[in-house]
């Protein structure tokens, strides 16, 4: 069973998914850092100063703990999250089209290249053998 493990876990088609999977995070951090720190505090600031993540809907207040009651957290929907979210979403989906569309546009190019004619089998290779031994006599 360990070397069946082995044999899968050392199968190149394993290893690029991992590699990818690597890639795809640290480029989702990337693209959220992107969104959070870069597009949304100028959006904010043309919409009136507004802070996005601090955008939201409070459906209960929170209360410190008393004598009598123990603290409540406040319970809210944080929608300014989730546009961020939204937007992040959208640039991911939009990057994502673009590395698939090179690599479609690659492919076509590959399949669109002439390729050698196959070479000719061993009966035509005989063939013209034979056809230039009778033209030479």
């Amino acid at each position: 069973m360990l070397q069946e493990f082995k044999k899968f876990i050392s199968k190149g088609n394993v290893i690029d998914m991992a590699v990818g999977l690597i890639m795809a995070t640290y480029f989702g951090a990337i693209i959220k850092s992107l969104v959070k720190d870069i597009i949304m505090p100028p959006i904010g600031r043309m919409m009136g100063g507004v802070d996005f993540n601090s955008l939201k809907y409070v459906l209960q207040e929170a209360s410190p703990a008393s004598d009598s009651s123990a603290a409540i957290a406040e319970v809210a929907i944080t929608y300014g999250k989730f546009i961020n979210h939204i937007i992040t979403f959208v640039i991911v989906a939009f990057c994502v089209f673009l590395v698939i569309k090179s690599i479609n546009n690659l492919k076509k190019k590959e399949e669109a290249a002439p390729k050698a004619p196959p070479a000719p089998s061993k009966e035509e290779v005989l063939l013209t053998e034979i056809r230039d031994l009778l033209k030479k006599d």
